[in-house]
């Protein structure tokens, strides 16, 4: 089923980002958290595609897989990085011949060691660009989401830019967005509103990720509420400590987040179930979120 279907759908959507393992005990500990996840009955999930395109194969895999063995929905990451137009078709004629039928359009980061984007020949430059070439192969056919980013894209620092950006990738046909991770809600609701007025119309699910360190926020360049880094800092010698304040905070931003109209929750789980269910069990108790069949 397309993913903006579900989205039509008064229920909040619920959804999980995997990224797909590199070592047999990682490959175990993703089975594991699906088939914890699974219980939760999400409205779908997500697989990463590696740095330059390195999962390639194991992103189409375990989508596909998802997608026959669970019955969950499932939508594939694709990226601009190291992929010619016909290289990125063929990688389209694999997904939907696996009965994938949701793909996340998407830039991508630059290589490792480069710090400027250069798209590969014959490829793309811009994540709009990725989009406008899906929908022109697959048509209404296939789903496609997008990246936002609530507090500017790491390179570009004119928000007014960033966001015309984010319109053009719209406008070439994405159905949905989702958001990079954020810790202070206001900034989501900032950029809602801001996007509204820019004439974009399609869902802006916000991306959530309970918070382990101080120095995770930094890493991910998103801003934190005073009161939060401040106790943030107070814990650093207790890891503990520090995560159950990351899930605590994450679950009051949920709440605050569905309670208030967003339409949903995209929960980047780094492969682990146990923060995910704790803050699922939570807006659930609340009546915010579908109760298990």
């Amino acid at each position: 089923m397309l993913i903006r279907d579900l989205l039509a759908s008064r229920e909040p959507s619920i959804s999980f980002e995997f990224f797909p393992p590199k070592t047999d005990e990682a490959a175990s500990q993703l089975q594991s958290t699906i088939a914890a996840l699974r219980e939760l009955q999400p409205t779908f999930v997500s697989v990463t595609w590696g740095a330059g395109g390195s999962t390639r194969d194991k992103t189409i895999e375990i989508v596909s897989n998802i997608k026959r063995e669970t019955g969950i929905e499932a939508m594939a990451h694709l990226t601009c990085v190291g992929s010619s137009r016909d290289d990125l078709a063929g990688i389209l004629d694999r997904l939907t011949a696996s009965g994938v039928s949701n793909v996340l359009a998407l830039r991508g980061d630059p290589p490792k060691g480069e710090s400027n984007f250069i798209a590969a020949p014959g490829g793309l430059r811009y994540g709009c660009e990725l989009v406008e070439f899906i929908r022109a192969k697959e048509g209404a056919g296939i789903c496609v989401g997008g990246a936002a980013y609530p507090e500017g894209h790491v390179e570009c620092s004119d928000l007014t830019l960033d966001l015309d950006n984010l319109k053009r990738k719209v406008d070439a046909g994405a159905d949905f967005l989702i958001t990079q991770l954020f810790f202070d809600n206001t900034r989501y609701w900032s950029f809602v509103k801001r996007a509204r007025a820019a004439g974009i119309t399609v869902p802006i699910i916000p991306g959530i990720m309970p918070l382990t360190s101080l120095g995770q926020a930094q890493r991910f360049g998103a801003s934190l509420p005073e009161a939060l880094s401040a106790e943030l800092t107070h814990l650093h010698n207790d890891p503990q400590a520090t995560m159950h304040l990351g899930v605590a905070h994450a679950t009051w931003q949920c709440l605050d987040l569905l309670s208030n109209g967003a339409p949903g929750i995209h929960f980047y789980t780094m492969n682990r179930s146990t923060a995910t269910r704790a803050i699922y069990s939570a807006i659930r108790i609340h009546g915010l979120a579908p109760s298990a069949k």
